[in-house]
């Protein structure tokens, strides 16, 4: 059994295998509890705080009841909502000056895999430092005799009306003088924790919306559906003659678009749009946007033509937060679609994205097809190989040959970037070039080389 549990985003695996059991989750809601909760006398943990929110797998119930339980029995205070975006989570939790929320979601991934994310009191995902303190409790234990007994017992109970909240304060991030009257929005929520929030959030706004993916049953959460599978998303928007497509993956915290010509709009193509529109306005702090190694070099030359600049983080959103927080600045990005606003959210919140995006096309008055053109958007190609184990690529000359036979050949006009997924058991090639023929040959050769060693 591996002491490391956390990876790029919280813990996540298989529902019901190590580490995502019923006994490590009820483990690490103990854990958490003890780290964050306010102590009494004897040292024991006290009114302790807790948020917990989930997407719609069915192994969610399960993971409700094993955290609740976990934290009651350290003393806290739970507060139970549900379904609800995992940005959801995050302003519920500092909007109830809660000590910790929880999130129960495996974000973009399938149904039989789920996951617990953590927020600490300002609704930021826990940093790698505090991530390992909760695992050195765990398995230290530390807590075998920490047991709070009678009153001392935690209580658990459930919020009836967090969707609603998290709705009114989602509405309020759109402009009070514009309305969504008559366009027509296609709304992609996978299966996933954003079915009841995001449909009411246009439908209110205006918009006349057309739904895909809003009945959940517990295994159909981002099955062919959402963020990581837009097809649908644009077939539906020439179907509807919608002018966007909004696809939200299955915890609502990513988004990709569509324009109304059924052309998929990626996270660094709604950055640059959104910052080089902020610029003009003067409103993105330093004229700096927050993204990552995995960024597209047309956004870096987009920022650069109006005036502003990329900087770069470790991929995940939470660095991105963590590097907009340290630099103080208020917008970040990935090109997988979670974009943070950090003037109203500490977290990537798909619906906040998508709600600027329809702003900016109704302050301009212009389609998202020309919007988009604000960037050139280079060919890339993003190869999965499947690994054994995740060994060090620096043991495996044959590898790094391959890498650098291709950055060789690519020169000044690409770039190359190969890294393991910190969720997932793969390695993620990425090629970015001039010519997408090139590239993806490029891209074939480093995964087979891979596959070759590790597959």
């Amino acid at each position: 059994m591996s002491s490391k549990l956390f990876g790029t985003d919280g813990v996540r695996g298989i529902a019901n295998q190590y580490p995502m059991t019923g006994e490590m989750a009820m483990t690490i809601g103990r854990a958490a509890a003890y780290l964050f909760g306010e102590k009494d006398h004897r040292g024991l943990p006290k009114h302790t705080k807790v948020v917990i929110g989930k997407d719609t797998r069915l192994s969610g119930y399960m993971f409700e009841n094993a955290l609740s339980a976990g934290f009651c029995s350290m003393g806290a205070k739970v507060f139970l909502v549900g379904p609800l975006p995992t940005p959801g989570i995050a302003f519920i939790t500092r909007s109830m000056r809660a000590d910790i929320g929880v999130v129960i979601s495996a974000s973009h991934n399938l149904y039989q895999y789920n996951g617990i994310k953590i927020f600490d009191k300002n609704g930021c995902k826990l940093s790698d430092a505090l991530e390992k303190h909760i695992e050195q409790i765990i398995h230290s234990g530390e807590l075998d005799n920490c047991r709070p007994t009678m009153d001392s017992i935690g209580r658990a109970m459930r919020i009836e009306d967090a969707s609603g909240r998290y709705i009114v304060y989602l509405k309020n991030t759109f402009p009070e003088d514009l309305s969504l009257d008559g366009i027509r929005v296609v709304l992609d929520c996978a299966n996933g924790a954003s079915y009841k929030v995001a449909p009411v959030i246009l439908e209110e706004l205006g918009a006349e919306v057309f739904p895909i993916g809003v009945s959940p049953n517990g295994t159909n959460i981002n099955d062919q559906v959402g963020a990581v599978y837009p097809g649908q998303m644009s077939r539906a928007v020439h179907e509807h003659r919608a002018e966007i497509g909004i696809a939200l993956d299955g915890d609502a915290d990513r988004v990709i678009l569509s324009d109304e010509n059924g052309e998929v709009v990626d996270g660094d193509q709604i950055l640059a749009i959104c910052a080089t529109y902020m610029m003009k306005e003067g409103t993105l702090a330093k004229k700096t946007v927050v993204g990552t190694p995995m960024s597209n070099m047309g956004l870096k030359v987009a920022l650069k033509k109006a005036g502003g600049q990329l900087v770069e983080a470790q991929v995940g959103d939470r660095y991105i937060v963590e590097a907009m927080q340290k630099q103080k600045l208020n917008l970040g990005g990935e090109q997988s679609g979670h974009i943070v606003f950090l003037d109203h959210n500490t977290t990537g919140d798909g619906m906040i994205a998508a709600l600027k995006i329809l702003a900016i096309m109704r302050r301009t008055g212009k389609k998202l097809s020309e919007l988009k053109k604000v960037m050139n958007h280079y060919p890339q190609v993003l190869e999965n190989v499947h690994v054994r184990t995740k060994e060090d690529f620096s043991q495996f000359p044959k590898i790094l040959n391959a890498i650098k036979k291709v950055e060789q050949a690519l020169g000044e006009n690409g770039r190359v970037l190969v890294r393991y997924s910190g969720t997932e058991p793969l390695a993620r090639v990425m090629v970015e070039g001039e010519d997408y023929a090139v590239i993806l040959g490029f891209a074939e050769e480093i995964a087979d080389s891979i596959r070759m060693h590790l597959g």
